[in-house]
């Protein structure tokens, strides 16, 4: 049986932003509720109107959903992971439509495994640094996003 949305939500944030503390975990959250609420480009069309789980299930866009990562089993999965309560609390946080302000309007956020954050991200120039959130860049969309 499928996760819940509730469940796949706060699941994401575990696998996501676990180790990132309550800021980094509601950061995370709230890309994607960003995602979910864009009225403009690619996530607009993939939310359908605000669908949570089309943003999180959407292809390609988070390591944690990928079983198979360079060819390889990728056991930092969703499948993996066991929510606590806290995980289940930002996730009812970001579904009640809160975001945290310290992260604006971002739709990325990225490990650099550096002390520096790229100026663009994803490649492409649709993202431009917003803000550093403990070990995560995040990134606001450039007007190039729209195009998406």
């Amino acid at each position: 049986m499928p996760f819940s949305e509730r469940e796949l939500f706060a699941r994401l944030i575990q696998c996501e932003a676990g180790g990132e503390g309550d800021n980094g975990m509601r950061a995370v959250a709230s890309v994607i509720m960003n995602r979910a609420q864009i009225p403009y480009g690619e996530f607009f069309r993939v939310s359908q109107g605000g669908n949570v789980r089309n943003i999180i299930e959407q292809p390609g866009q988070f390591v944690c959903m990928k079983t198979v990562v360079g060819g390889e089993y990728n056991p930092q999965t969703v499948y993996n992971m066991t929510p606590t309560e806290e995980h289940y609390e930002i996730a009812d946080w970001a579904l009640a439509g809160n975001t945290a302000a310290f992260v604006g309007n971002s739709l990325f956020f990225y490990n650099p495994y550096s002390n520096v954050c790229p100026t663009y991200f994803p490649p492409g120039g649709i993202g431009t640094l917003y803000t550093r959130v403990n070990q995560h860049c995040f990134y606001a969309p450039t007007e190039k996003y729209k195009t998406t």
